[in-house]
């Protein structure tokens, strides 16, 4: 059973209840001193600890989607993807497959051009040699015929660390929302290309090109548009791509847009922080390289380079996320600047979690369609 599994979920519940029940019947038999008695009374009462905790965790993985198997949760998944050739005579079909295809979740309609798809697809890196799988949305009008000859803005959407793209489907929404913002007439139709920043699982790679490691960055500004490009009919021209993300995928998303311009017009960071951190998770990601590591630092960026010509969002909240006054201070020093642009939104209270970005990803996804062009 996967870790995912309600079927897990139901087990770990009818444990816990089974042990609290025990506990409370065989109580009064170990309530003697002997060492017996109370080593009983120890295991039954970690015991059913464990299943509280157990029952806790799987439940709140199934919320905000942690984890995505069991070998993510231990970090055993370590090898890179595989691409599987599906299409005909054997032919490579790209640095792009498509997988499988699906409705969007939310959304009643049982044809693409009336509510939109799902395409789960595999994206190889033609520069960087990264494999990663990946979930795109492709609006109702795109299957239109009177849209035929269209190409469609896109936008790159990132989970957290470590995160599992399709948690960017079906538990934050974005594919339902941006169909039914577009439906209304608040945003374009839009493409969203909906995927991990963790592209060299289990390491957190933070966006950045490490020396003698995973060139995540390159990826992200070279491989990832080229590769959409070759299937989609993504906009080509400056001003059509824009990247959206939430926790390391915001930092991600604002770093992008910064070090990348000429390719991201916008970038939208949800609970964003502003320097890619050294920790267990990321190793060495710098090896000794101070510029690199300078520049993976968004406050030194604006301090001591050229402000880039990009449109930035970001969002905090007064009450209840700890990036709230280096968001603020962020904020201040874009403004300082002739060339970015700054927006954000600031709730009084919400936490680092998926309800908190739920509430912000209409208006984010507005704000992002009104800054890049369709054509």
């Amino acid at each position: 059973m996967g870790l995912t599994s309600n079927k897990v979920l139901v087990l770990a519940i009818l444990v816990a209840v089974v042990l609290f029940i025990g506990t409370v019947w065989l109580w009064p038999r170990l309530a003697r001193q002997s060492w017996r008695a109370v080593s009983g009374r120890v295991g039954l009462l970690l015991s059913t600890q464990l299943a509280l905790f157990a029952t806790v965790g799987l439940a709140a993985n199934q919320a905000f989607g942690f984890y995505a198997s069991w070998a993510d949760l231990f970090g055993k998944e370590t090898d890179q993807g595989v691409v599987i050739d599906h299409s005909a005579h054997g032919s490579s079909g790209g640095p792009l497959q498509v997988v499988s295809t699906s409705d969007v979740p939310g959304v009643r309609a049982s044809r693409p051009e009336i509510g939109g798809q799902i395409q789960k697809v595999d994206i190889v890196g033609r520069k960087t040699h990264i494999v990663t799988p990946a979930y795109v949305y492709l609006p109702p009008e795109y299957f239109q015929p009177q849209y035929r000859t269209r190409t469609f803005p896109t936008a790159v959407v990132l989970t957290g660390y470590p995160g599992t793209a399709r948690s960017l489907v079906d538990k934050l929404n974005y594919p339902s929302t941006a169909q039914g913002l577009a439906k209304d007439g608040r945003m374009q139709p839009m493409i969203l290309v909906m995927l991990r920043p963790t592209v060299a699982p289990p390491r957190d790679t933070e966006c950045v090109d490490v020396p003698g490691g995973p060139q995540a960055e390159t990826f992200f500004a070279k491989d990832l548009p080229d590769a959409v490009l070759t299937h989609y009919r993504a906009g080509k021209r400056p001003g059509s791509w824009g990247v959206i993300g939430d926790s390391t995928g915001g930092y991600c998303a604002l770093k992008l847009a910064m070090h990348h311009p000429y390719v991201y017009a916008a970038g939208a960071g949800l609970s964003p922080y502003y320097k890619a951190p050294i920790d267990p998770t990321t190793g060495d990601l710098f090896h000794g390289d101070k510029k690199r590591q300078n520049r993976a630092d968004l406050f030194w960026l604006l301090q001591h380079e050229e402000a880039p010509d990009t449109a930035l969002l970001v969002t905090s909240s007064k009450v209840g996320e700890h990036n709230y006054k280096a968001t603020t201070k962020f904020i201040e020093r874009v403004q300082a600047t002739n060339l970015t642009r700054i927006s954000s939104i600031i709730l009084d209270s919400g936490g680092h979690n998926f309800n908190t970005w739920r509430r912000e990803i209409p208006p984010t996804l507005q704000w992002i369609s009104g800054r890049l062009s369709d054509r």
